[in-house]
């Protein structure tokens, strides 16, 4: 059966792959770009992304010598900025200890900043066609219904019984296609809501489809209540018409960008205070807050946040770095050389289009740009 399944599957993927750009002209390092960018990304999102990041880093050597600023501004509106600044660790540790070379084994790859066991099997297997086993999202979700296998990805065993079972199926030599051909299935045909089970080439060895229950497997996913968040931000000008922008540490959520400085509501604050003790917390300095501009609503993976964004002047105090990494004044018409946030390049964007918060410019585009 294992040999039968894997040249039916492999035959489906060699007439019905999507031509995307990570198939073409294939090298280690296209590959570990890709992998890198689609973790927890769709490939329709991914591909401009992708093709504008090679144009600028062509080769590991390229990225490598690149400051971190300049990659973050290319993956800027990608989001998972951690992806980026691991991708550009790991180009500088591999010509730094590997001459150069990404590694070839699963054992080597895994040792690498922001190399998992998934991204380390699609590397190893696509790139140099080492026997791992790649188990995505999508690769999960295929096996459990072929098997009727309940559980999820967080079961040790659930993840071992389908690792074990594509192991077995996998041909020793084209494990790369056969990863790629279960998740190209996954992504494709054996869809979380309504399977195209008449396109699949394993409808007939699928246990959930001989049952009728495809939607049952691998079973529903447990998704915790996702907790929503007051954030401020303030727009703060000198007299030369510059605003102020803070960068964060380059360690923990969002490292690395430039934002206009605030940060969250605690328990018990008016938005003003909040915003007040943020700027003296993060820059050391005391700020009039005055009027509010916007209101933005942006949601991450494992929470929700709602920004008020206020303009604001200093009342004494320079700004300078007490919980960031850096501070800068920017003319409005340079913002777009800072790698920002998705809230705070709205923000940006806005003072751009109202000139440096021309009243008349700002009541007409407040209402669009907020919501």
């Amino acid at each position: 059966m294992e040999s039968s399944l894997a040249q039916r599957l492999l035959e489906w993927f060699g007439h019905r792959a999507r031509d995307l750009p990570w198939r073409r002209n294939r090298t280690p390092y296209r590959v570990l770009v890709a992998e890198f960018m689609l973790q927890q990304t769709r490939s329709e999102t991914v591909i401009p992304y992708y093709e504008r990041f090679l144009e600028r880093f062509p080769t590991l050597e390229a990225l490598a010598q690149a400051e971190l600023e300049e990659v973050l501004q290319v993956w800027e509106g990608l989001g998972y900025y951690a992806r980026a600044r691991n991708l550009h660790a790991l180009a500088r540790r591999v010509v730094r200890e590997f001459n150069g070379q990404i590694p070839t084994t699963y054992r080597e790859l895994c040792a690498l900043p922001g190399v998992g066991p998934y991204t380390a099997a699609a590397v190893a297997s696509i790139a140099f066609g080492q026997p791992e086993v790649a188990l995505d999202g999508n690769v999960r979700r295929v096996l459990a219904r072929v098997l009727a296998l309940s559980g999820n990805g967080r079961q040790p065993e659930f993840r071992r019984t389908l690792e074990e079972t594509a192991r077995r199926w996998m041909p020793p030599d084209q494990p790369g296609p056969f990863n790629e051909a279960l998740m190209e299935l996954g992504a494709t045909v054996c869809l979380p809501r309504r399977p195209r089970c008449g396109e699949c080439p394993l409808q007939e060895d699928c246990r959930a489809h001989q049952m009728g229950q495809e939607e049952e497997f691998p079973g529903p996913s447990q998704r915790s209540r996702v907790p929503h968040y007051d954030v401020t931000a303030a727009v703060i000008r000198d007299t030369s018409g510059r605003v102020l922008l803070a960068r964060r540490k380059e360690t923990g959520f969002l490292g690395g960008l430039w934002e206009f400085p605030g940060g969250k509501r605690e328990e018990g604050e008016t938005l003003p205070e909040c915003l007040a003790r943020e700027l003296r917390e993060e820059l050391g300095i005391e700020v009039e807050v005055g009027e509010h501009l916007l209101t933005l609503r942006h949601t991450y993976t494992h929470f929700r946040v709602t920004l008020h964004v206020f303009a604001c002047r200093i009342r004494s105090g320079t700004p300078r770095c007490l919980d960031c990494a850096d501070v800068r004044w920017a003319e409005i018409s340079e913002l777009n050389r800072f790698p920002m946030p998705a809230t705070d390049r709205r923000i940006a964007r806005f003072l751009e289009e109202v000139r440096v918060l021309n009243p008349k410019g700002r009541e007409e585009r407040r209402e669009g740009i907020g919501n």
